[in-house]
């Protein structure tokens, strides 16, 4: 039996933000992560569009995901699934939780920083 396809790209625009790639819902969950912490959707400076994940973007994207350099560090670069709140790098990487609403965030993704950040 054949799996089901994944969606190559299934766009959300909700509240005027669009978020790009095989999302499974409106609060930025997608088919790679999708468990109820996973509600972050992160700014791809290369193409400058909100991915739920790296994965999203590469399904998607025709080029590769290009890190946020440290000069673009206080600029809005994570946004809240739940509130649509965006925080920048700082502000992200120093919350487990939304500062405007505090839906929890997936503690695994502090594993993945560094594909998405420059240090």
């Amino acid at each position: 039996m054949e799996s089901p396809a994944i969606p190559r790209d299934t766009t959300t625009d909700v509240d005027a933000v669009v978020v790009r790639g095989p999302a499974i819902d409106a609060e930025t969950r997608c088919v790679h992560y999708g468990s109820a912490l996973d509600v972050v959707a992160l700014r791809a400076p290369c193409c400058d569009a909100w991915y739920p994940c790296h994965l999203c973007h590469a399904d998607v994207a025709d080029h590769p995901l290009e890190v946020i350099l440290r000069s673009a560090h206080h600029l809005p670069a994570a946004l809240c699934g739940v509130c649509r709140a965006t925080m920048s790098v700082p502000e992200y990487l120093a919350a487990d939780a939304c500062p405007s609403c505090g839906a929890a965030f997936n503690p695994g993704c502090a594993a993945h920083a560094h594909l998405y950040f420059a240090p």
